[in-house]
C-alpha cells in the first residue's frame, strides 16, 4: 500500500454508502484506515466493514436540505473534522420520459443532483475552517452522456452533475478539491438475471473494451485515488470508470448481422 493511500486520522461521510457501490466505497477507505460514516434512508443489516475497523450509520434523506446538513454536522459533532465527502447517493426507477409524473421527475433530480448540493455545500463550510482543507468526490455516470429509454430524467440530472462538479472546484479551491468519478456499467449480484443470464452477461462484456463490467470495488479505488493526497493538483477533473467505454449500438447490431 502506497503512501498516499494511508487514510488513518481522516473521517470520510459516505452518502447511500450502505450497499453496492457506496458500501465497497466505504469498506475500502476503512482498509486504509480511514474513520467512516454512512448514511442512508434506512439502517443495514450489517454496516460495511474493512480489514481496519466498521462504519458508523447516520439515518437521512440526503434529499431534503435540512437531513443533508444534519449528517454534515453529526459526523463534525462527533469526530471534529470531515476530510472527504463521497456523494454517491443515487439512482432512478425506469419510468418513460412521456409518463413519468411530477412527483417522479421531482423525486429524481432531488437526489441525483440537488441532493450531492446540499451536502456538498455543509462539508465545503467546515472543509474552508480546516487547516487541510478537503476533498468531494461525486459519483457521475455514463448516462449522463448517453441518455437510455426509460432513464432520461436521471440522465439529465447526471449531465448537471458533472457540470456542478466543474463548478464548485471553480467557487471553492484552494482549499476543497472537488472531482467526479464518472461510472459506466456495474456488475451486481443480479446482473446476470438482469441481462438474460450468464450468456447475456457475457455478451454485454463483449461491448467492453476491458472485456468486463466494473466491480463495485473498482469504482472505490477510483474514489480512494481523488480522494488521496496523490491527487492534491487534480479538482474539476472527471475521471471515467467505464473500462474504455462500449462499443457503439450500431456496430454491435452489424456484427452481430454479418456473422
Amino acid at each position: 500500500m502506497g503512501q498516499g493511500f494511508d487514510m488513518s486520522y481522516r473521517v470520510v461521510l459516505v452518502t447511500g454508502g450502505t450497499r453496492g457501490i457506496g458500501r465497497a466505497i466505504a469498506e475500502r477507505f476503512l482498509d486504509v484506515g480511514a474513520t467512516v460514516v454512512v448514511c442512508g434512508r434506512r439502517a443495514p443489516d450489517e454496516p460495511p466493514r474493512g480489514e481496519r475497523g466498521e462504519a458508523v450509520f447516520l439515518q437521512a434523506d440526503v434529499r431534503e436540505p435540512e437531513q443533508a446538513a444534519g449528517v454534515v454536522d453529526a459526523v463534525l459533532e462527533r469526530f471534529g473534522q470531515l476530510d472527504v465527502l463521497v456523494n454517491n447517493a443515487g439512482g432512478t426507477a425506469a419510468a418513460s420520459a412521456a409518463e413519468t409524473s411530477a412527483r417522479l421527475a421531482q423525486s429524481v433530480v432531488a437526489l441525483n443532483l440537488l441532493a450531492p448540493l446540499w451536502v456538498a455545500q455543509r462539508a465545503n463550510a467546515a472543509m474552508q475552517r480546516q487547516p487541510g482543507g478537503g476533498a468531494i468526490v461525486n459519483i457521475g455516470s455514463v448516462a449522463g452522456e448517453r441518455p437510455a429509454h426509460g432513464t432520461v430524467l436521471y440522465a439529465a440530472a447526471k449531465a448537471g452533475l458533472a457540470t456542478l462538479t466543474r463548478g464548485l472546484a471553480l467557487e471553492w479551491g484552494p482549499k476543497v478539491r472537488v472531482n467526479q468519478v464518472t461510472v459506466g456499467l456495474v456488475q451486481t449480484d443480479g446482473s446476470a438475471a438482469h441481462y438474460g443470464g450468464e450468456h447475456g452477461l457475457a455478451a454485454v462484456h463483449a461491448t467492453i473494451p476491458a472485456g468486463r463490467m466494473a466491480a463495485p470495488a473498482d469504482i472505490a479505488d477510483a474514489c480512494l485515488l481523488l480522494a488521496s493526497p496523490l491527487a492534491g493538483y487534480v479538482s474539476g477533473a472527471e475521471l471515467r470508470a467505464d473500462g474504455g467505454g462500449e462499443k457503439p449500438g450500431w456496430l454491435v447490431a452489424v456484427e452481430a448481422a454479418t456473422r
